[in-house]
């Protein structure tokens, strides 16, 4: 069938007919949103964003194994790592997104760090975590100072999470854009810290990481389907107005070739002249 100009190829079997020079991107899931409870004016850290990689490799064994992380739960839970391995191939693995600071304890380094915690009624405030080099950036920190208390930004592929300012979360860092699948779209951005009372909802990174929560806003958004956004941060203001911080996206595999169908595996396009191969979930490339 064909929808946006892309066309969705059928599956065949096909015979190994050499090397393919082939194109990858690699994302592993985002962390999940650290949680703010136990008292009152807190906002729990934004999570970080899977790492993010791409690149070129000549594919010469028929097959390879692709591994596809999930995006972590609530309560600062990491991404699951993401990779491509075969015979030939040196592994390519993506980190997953550290999780957002809770209740006092700081973020989780991964792919891109969670952001800190903040807390204002006993002053309590931690910092970011580190990105892996080459895959992703810091988290923000979070900050203590009463009403004006709020969760740090996750890190994201292109950008560090934003420190809290002025109560209201750390916007999350910014994703990297990517054109392999035929569009360009965003992945990797980090997840929005919670907000105390006096701040309202912080940004996800570019519209793929999750917002955080608020109490002018309520719960934060959830981080765009597998594209390894990590999930914003919780809030508590009072004893009955708080949410639940938010749980990271998943993460993707997606290997693209120049011509027609010679391979399968995944969810199988093409667009512009090449044949592209887009794993959603674990399974293998064979040619």
């Amino acid at each position: 069938m064909t929808g946006f100009g892309i066309n969705v190829l059928g599956f065949g079997a096909f015979t190994h007919g050499g090397p393919i020079e082939a194109t990858y991107l690699v994302i592993a899931g985002g962390g999940g949103g650290g949680r703010a409870v136990g008292a009152n004016n807190a906002g729990g850290g934004g999570a970080g964003g899977g790492g993010f990689l791409t690149g070129t490799a000549t594919l010469i064994s028929a097959s390879y194994t692709v591994t596809v992380g999930g995006g972590g739960s609530t309560s600062s839970t990491d991404g699951g790592n993401s990779s491509l391995a075969g015979g030939d191939l040196t592994t390519v693995t993506s980190i997953g997104g550290g999780g957002g600071g809770s209740n006092g304890t700081s973020g989780r380094s991964g792919g891109s760090g969670g952001g800190g915690y903040g807390q204002g009624e006993t002053g309590v405030a931690t910092s970011g975590a580190s990105g892996t080099a080459g895959q992703g950036n810091s988290g923000g920190s979070g900050g203590a100072s009463g009403i004006n208390s709020a969760g740090g930004g996750g890190g994201g592929a292109s950008a560090a999470g934003a420190n809290n300012s002025g109560g209201r979360g750390g916007a999350g860092g910014a994703g990297t854009a990517s054109s392999i699948s035929g569009s360009s779209l965003f992945y990797s951005g980090g997840g929005g810290g919670g907000s105390g009372a006096a701040g309202g909802q912080a940004a996800g990174g570019s519209g793929v990481g999750g917002s955080g929560g608020a109490s002018s806003g309520g719960a934060g958004s959830i981080p765009t389907g597998s594209r390894g956004g990590g999930g914003g941060g919780g809030f508590r203001v009072g004893f009955a107005d708080q949410t639940e911080p938010r749980a990271g996206a998943s993460g993707q595999v997606v290997i693209s070739y120049a011509g027609g169908q010679v391979a399968t595996g995944g969810t199988i396009t093409s667009s512009g002249g090449n044949t592209i191969h887009t794993f959603t979930s674990s399974g293998t490339f064979t040619f």
